[in-house]
């Protein structure tokens, strides 16, 4: 007798043809999961409905789905690649507008389909807390645009959730953009025209350095464009822009400085296997710093990175940043916000310890003859009495002393879910790993000022010195390091929720910094994590320096550690496409994907230690490692 059908079934089938049809796509993948929904080319997955499916539910599923056919039907990556910005906000703005544009469509066409839209908007605002915003900090620039561009195309107004968020930024952008808004509707059915219209928004948007150079056209409006082009530019390079009061590092005018460089200091970075700076012919014995861009035929090829002064920069542990009473409550807070994802992202963790201890199993060497006697090979020796008794011997597996650095962005974009979300994670996989015998150091970066600072009124009492290089106090903060146990550490990732904390990123530096501190661990395995929602981007040292200061310097000290140094280098980006700047990436497309992305990452890397070392056995003409059950102790390790 066939069991009874759950009555999720027809409508999980339903909804998938639904998504195939609409997308045009009968390849599409489509799976269910209580993951953070997700599309990656042509596989799709959606939150798992409720058994009983409530109407509400249904509608927001629905809603995602319906958002991913579109994407799917309407959306050109060609297109997109070569019009897209090449700065982090510009490019976080441009696809946000993008991904309005194409379920803009469906909603003009479906009425349904456009209440779907609608529910599943209203619940991803609310689960970020956009209904909780207060100040245009909290607001990200991105989403209010796309808010506003979805109601200039559809005519509805936006979600009760998402009505604090788009307040925060109503007035400014329809005074900056008002026109270039106006006329996106003539265009929603041609991607290339209206990429080209989210150009000019955000160049009327003060974003005009990060659009890069001038996409591609076809002969008949090259000339056209490449005018706007230019236009684009002399605005670009006007000098300071003025920002609306709260403005985050998503609205920042950059000009490039000329003339004589002012004072410099240079950027030192330590490599275990690198020779020294060429003013000197002693070999390195892993304690020697080496400069980025000036080694080889780098030294002719690029400028030095400078800092103008770093008197004012701190490395500061996150207890001495506020009292423990405060530290308790942030964490108490923390704990709050993420009730509903813990278990989510508990049970990735588990799969990645499971993974790390199977790894620390032990091996067997059989055929011996002496040791262990082989009861699985007595067969042979009562099928022929001639045939030798078959011994083995147990082997403990050589699983390297590993650390591990977590390197969180700190910066302003990272304010409300995204933060939350990486605390939390950073937290639990910090319990986890060192369950596993595997030490982890949760560091953040972030600057201790907008808008310069302390080192940019140095600067201006000395007259303001032409490409003073960076121009602004960093602010390091060491959350746990390596040699401290998690409980104790624990409470002082609720300093990520503290108001004020996240200002400004300087990628480069922050990722020297950490970079140098697991250079002097002992651990025979150095794996430095990092996590980022955007390009580098600060205000101070972006207007008196070229656009793409900083980001150049992140290129060069990424190209040092990956070919130089002994240090594993991953990175993920949240909403930001990370891949162009690490060889070892992985770009989410929301926050809440961030769990399952670092345990896979992690758990990849683990894996890949592993097949290096079967190989290792194999040459020495050991047998494979086999999996072992878990041990009692092992098992009692888990539970605890």
């Amino acid at each position: 007798m066939k069991s009874k059908e759950s009555p999720v079934e027809p409508f999980k089938r339903a909804l998938s043809l639904t998504m195939r049809t609409i997308a045009e796509q009968p390849e599409l993948n489509v799976t269910f999961g209580t993951e953070a929904p997700g599309l990656r080319g042509l596989r799709a997955r959606l939150p798992m409905p409720s058994r009983t499916l409530p109407p509400e539910e249904v509608a927001q599923v629905r809603g995602v789905s319906d958002a991913y056919a579109l994407r799917l039907a309407h959306h050109d990556e060609k297109v997109n690649a070569n019009l897209q910005p090449e700065g982090g906000n510009a490019l976080a703005v441009f696809d946000a507008v993008e991904q309005a544009r194409c379920e803009a469509i469906g909603a003009n066409q479906m009425k349904g389909m456009a209440q779907n839209l609608t529910a599943a908007l209203e619940q991803r605002c609310a689960a970020r807390g956009y209904d909780r915003i207060s100040s245009r900090e909290e607001a990200p620039l991105s989403e209010a645009v796309a808010m506003i561009v979805r109601e200039r195309l559809t005519g509805e107004a936006p979600p009760p959730a998402a009505e604090k968020l788009v307040e925060q930024w109503r007035g400014w952008i329809e005074e900056k953009a008002g026109p270039d808004l106006a006329r996106l509707h003539e265009l929603i059915d041609d991607q290339a025209a209206f990429a080209r219209a989210t150009r000019d928004i955000l160049v009327d948007l003060d974003m005009g350095d990060e659009l890069g150079e001038a996409p591609d056209q076809s002969s008949d409006d090259a000339e056209d464009q490449e005018g706007d082009s230019e236009q684009s530019s002399d605005e670009s390079q006007s000098g300071e822009a003025e920002q609306p009061d709260g403005a985050s590092a998503e609205q920042v005018e950059y000009s490039e400085g000329e003339g004589e460089e002012g004072d410099e200091q240079t950027v030192e970075v330590e490599s275990d296997d690198t020779p020294m700076d060429g003013d000197t012919d002693e070999t390195s014995d892993g304690n020697q710093p080496w400069r980025p861009n000036q080694q080889g035929d780098d030294r002719n090829r690029q400028p030095s990175y400078k800092i103008f002064t770093p008197q004012f920069d701190e490395v500061i542990a996150a207890e001495d940043l506020c009292d423990i009473d405060e530290l308790t409550r942030l964490r108490q807070y923390l704990d709050q916000q993420l009730q509903q994802m813990q278990g989510v992202v508990s049970r990735l963790a588990n799969k990645l310890q499971r993974r790390l201890l199977a790894q620390q199993n032990r091996t067997w060497e059989f055929d011996l003859e002496e040791g262990i006697l082989d009861a699985a090979r007595l067969t042979r020796a009562v099928v022929d009495p001639m045939q030798p008794l078959a011994f083995k011997v147990e082997h403990d597996m050589n699983f390297r002393d590993t650390v591990v650095t977590l390197l969180l962005d700190n910066s302003g974009s990272m304010r409300g879910r995204p933060i939350t979300v990486a605390a939390m994670c950073a937290d639990i996989l910090a319990r986890t790993l060192e369950r596993c015998n595997v030490k982890v150091e949760i560091l953040g970066f972030t600057t201790r000022a907008w808008k310069g600072g302390q080192s940019r009124e140095r600067w201006l009492a000395d007259g303001k010195p032409a490409q003073p290089g960076r121009l602004n106090d960093l602010r390091h903060i060491i959350y746990k390091s390596a040699d401290s146990p998690w409980r104790r550490a624990r409470r002082n990732l609720g300093l990520m929720m503290r108001e004020g904390l996240l200002k400004e990123n300087i990628d480069g530096e922050a990722l020297i910094w950490a970079h140098n501190r697991l250079l002097g661990r002992p651990e025979q395995r150095r794996i430095l994590m990092v996590i980022s929602d955007g390009a580098p981007v600060d205000d101070s040292t972006l207007s008196v320096n070229a656009g793409n200061y900083l980001e150049k310097h992140l290129r060069s000290v990424i190209e040092q550690i990956e070919t130089r140094s002994p240090v594993e280098l991953i990175a993920i980006g949240i909403g930001h496409d990370v891949t162009r700047y690490y060889r070892r990436a992985v770009t989410i497309v929301d926050a809440e994907q961030l769990g399952g992305a670092m345990t896979e990452k992690l758990a990849e890397l683990f894996d890949d230690e592993t097949t290096l070392r079967r190989g290792q056995l194999k040459a020495r003409g050991q047998d494979t490692p086999k999996r072992q059950p878990l041990s009692a102790r092992g098992a009692a390790k888990a539970v605890r």
